[in-house]
Parts: C-alpha cells; sequence; structure tokens
C-alpha cells in the first residue's frame, strides 16, 4: 500500500553511489540522494547514470528519496 505522505517526482541519475544508492537531479534542479526500492532489487531492474526514474521524496527529509520506477 503506497503512503499518502509521500510525493512523487521525476529526476536524472548523475552519479552511482555504493549500496544500490543514486544521486539524482531532480528537474526543479535540486540534488536528492535515492536509494532501489525493494520491487526493483527483486526483479534486477538496473539503474544506470542519464536514466529517468520516479522517486518518492520523504517530507521529513526532502533531500532523501527512494526511486520506484525507471522511465
Amino acid at each position: 500500500m503506497k503512503n499518502k505522505s509521500t510525493q512523487r517526482e521525476e529526476g536524472t541519475v548523475i552519479e552511482s553511489l555504493p549500496s544500490t544508492n543514486f544521486k539524482v537531479k531532480m528537474d526543479d534542479g535540486r540534488e536528492v540522494i535515492a536509494h532501489l526500492s525493494g520491487r526493483l532489487r527483486r526483479f534486477h531492474i538496473r539503474i544506470l547514470v542519464g536514466d529517468q526514474v520516479s522517486i518518492e521524496v520523504s517530507p521529513y527529509d526532502p533531500s532523501r528519496g527512494r526511486i520506484v520506477y525507471r522511465n
């Protein structure tokens, strides 16, 4: 069940970090550190630099998020 307090935004992966973390540049210009969701890990979806992704951003810390979809 999707959490209602998160908001989904679009961005581009600019850097790959250790432990399936990524630095993502959002469409509004800010940078977010995001990790892969469990569904993407389970189905072995590869995320590469330059990919367009959808991110759920936490309302508590807008500099962190979770990658939920690769466009």
